[in-house]
């Protein structure tokens, strides 16, 4: 591998890492010394008593809300005190070493297993950044699954944004999106009798078969057979558990190999898509990926399915055309006595981006990514296009966009959190754009993992769609739903945004979260529920709650595991609440004079 490759590859590691490090662990001491050539440079210290040393790290470029930006690293040894450069994995390591040590000698001592777990995690991300860094592809791609195969770096939240516990480095270039591979889905023969499946009226898991593999080119099956697709990793996994064995060896189960279209993974890994398929498919996957095992639960199975009815029972969606649901209507599973999961659940997504409007849809997580070497990142490409199209200044522009954005990616949620009480968890992964004119037309939400809906609308919404009532995990207090909905849509997505075009020098941050904040009040103004209070809360708290990735990782929690996949969530400042300050201040000096 390159020197140079390893090298971004190693800083990208770290600013992962620190940031995370910075705002979970320790926010270090700010400090600025003038460099070489004069200039005043602004640096974090962090002390480390473990190694009797001080990190400082440069910093190249500050936000208001996203992460910072690090340049070199040095350290200092006592008793030496003179400050040499230490390259970015070294300093790492330190700093794990210091997450562990503040836990007291008892409990560090028990957590060695953890710590090393931690340290493995972050050398598979790096390793995995490292890989993706080889791969030639053409980053300026717009389609949607170029777009889902671009993230090199990972998300910059999350301490090992790459890691893939389970998946050996020659399952890579098949399997990992970033190796842009291709295969065919694995398929067994199933007693019929053992199959058990859902959807809504409007799909059959028949009929989604029949798309997935025509009969004319179907293996042939015996009677009281039936198909049943798979993942080819989840394939192997299941063939290893010895009740699918038992099954096999009574010949209830044949695996009939690999047929049918060819498909790609997305940026999640285990949810598949093929331009020539009206659906994508969701497996679980033997593989841990950042903080959990993928797995298919029959709650989420359920959950798709109702909430699918849900919006079709209402017409929320039709009032609100620049909002889109990515539906999972259906699933199919193979049923075992005793287990609620046998490793075989397969949930079937809508595909909106079939051949013919592949550009319809951008995740938000590639266009607010960081680019590779020597690149601009793709919302910058966006702006600056919209600029030259329009003849106006970029700074311009850029308020256009992100005003855009807004009318599709904030308000049309918030207002179906206000009206019908559902929240959803729309993090920059699960949130897709149509920029396929430039500006942002319409957004599209996809995840049957992430609703939250509101104990205080549950009447009503158990009269909409009664089995709502018996899936664990989709009620919950509003309490629980604002912080989570808080830092899944303003801190992980929209501040995401802000702070990728301040990094791309496109316009300032403050402009941003002006225009922000106006909006959220507006919306206070305007509507009167849970999603009035809201939005209310996010203006007028000093601190936002946000997902606390390194600390779950130091605890090696996996909170698809935890109980109603509860999280752990640190305070940050929030810089709404700043600028919604100081222009109060400004209204009172106006007021007095």
């Amino acid at each position: 591998m390159h020197g140079s490759m390893r090298e971004i590859a190693e800083r990208a590691t770290f600013q992962s890492f620190a940031n995370c490090y910075r705002r979970e662990i320790d926010p270090g001491m700010p400090s600025s010394h003038r460099s070489e050539c004069g200039q005043r440079q602004k640096y974090i210290e962090w002390s480390c008593p473990m190694a009797a040393a001080t990190l400082r790290a440069e910093i190249e470029r500050e936000s208001l809300c996203g992460p910072l930006r690090f340049g070199r690293v040095y350290i200092c040894r006592t008793p030496e005190n003179a400050w040499h450069e230490i390259a970015p994995l070294r300093a790492l390591y330190l700093m794990v070493q210091e997450c562990y040590s503040g836990m007291g000698a008892a409990r560090a001592e028990s957590l060695r297993n953890e710590e090393a777990e931690l340290l493995g995690r972050v050398l598979a991300s790096y390793q995995c950044i490292a890989d993706g860094l080889q791969q030639t592809s053409d980053h300026t791609g717009r389609t949607f699954i170029d777009c889902e195969q671009s993230l090199t770096f990972g998300h910059w939240l999350h301490p090992t944004p790459k890691s893939r516990q389970g998946m050996a480095d020659w399952q890579q270039p098949t399997y990992a999106p970033e190796h842009r591979g291709r295969f065919q889905l694995t398929y067994f023969a199933v007693d019929a009798t053992l199959l058990r499946h859902g959807s809504t009226d409007e799909v059959s898991v028949s009929g989604i078969l029949e798309t997935l593999l025509p009969a004319s080119c179907r293996p042939t099956l015996r009677p009281g057979e039936a198909l049943l697709p798979l993942h080819p990793l989840q394939a192997e996994a299941v063939m290893l558990d010895p009740d699918i064995a038992e099954l096999a060896r009574q010949g209830r189960l044949r695996h009939l190999g690999s047929f049918g279209a060819e498909f790609s993974p997305t940026s999640s890994v285990r949810t598949l898509y093929s331009a020539d398929v009206p659906w994508m498919l969701k497996f679980s996957l033997p593989v841990r990926i950042t903080n959990s095992l993928r797995i298919n639960r029959m709650p989420e199975l359920r959950a798709g399915v109702e909430m699918s009815r849900l919006f079709a029972r209402t017409d929320f969606l039709a009032r609100h055309p620049c909002f889109r649901l990515i539906r999972d209507p259906a699933y199919l599973t193979l049923a075992l006595p005793g287990r609620t999961e046998s490793g075989f659940e397969v949930i079937f997504r809508e595909n909106p981006f079939v051949s013919g409007s592949e550009t319809k849809g951008v995740t938000i997580a590639a266009l607010t990514a960081d680019p590779p070497p020597c690149t601009r990142s793709r919302l910058d490409l966006l702006v600056r296009e919209h600029a030259t199209q329009q003849g106006l200044p970029v700074v311009n522009a850029s308020r256009q966009w992100f005003s855009a954005y807004l009318d599709c990616a904030l308000d049309p949620l918030v207002r179906l959190y206000d009206e019908l009480g559902v929240a959803l968890e729309a993090h920059q992964q699960n949130v897709l754009l149509d920029v396929s004119s430039g500006l942002p037309t319409a957004s599209y939400y996809r995840d049957n993992q992430g609703f939250y809906l509101s104990s205080a609308h549950r009447d009503r919404l158990v009269a909409l769609v009664p089995d709502t009532a018996e899936i664990g995990g989709l009620y919950f207090d509003d309490r629980a739903i604002q912080e989570r909905f808080g830092y899944y849509l303003i801190v992980n997505q929209i501040y995401s945004v802000i702070a990728r075009m301040g990094q791309d020098l496109l316009i300032d941050e403050e402009a941003l979260l002006i225009i922000l904040r106006e909006r959220l009040s507006g919306l206070t103004d305007e509507l009167d529920g849970v999603g009035r209070d809201f939005a209310a809360s996010i203006l007028d708290r000093p601190t936002v709650s946000a997902k606390a990735n390194l600390l779950t990782r130091i605890l090696d929690i996996d909170e698809l595991e935890a109980e109603d996949g509860r999280a752990i969530y640190v305070q940050l400042p929030n810089p709404l609440f700043s600028d919604r300050r100081a222009a109060r201040r400004g209204e009172a000096h106006v007021a007095s004079r």
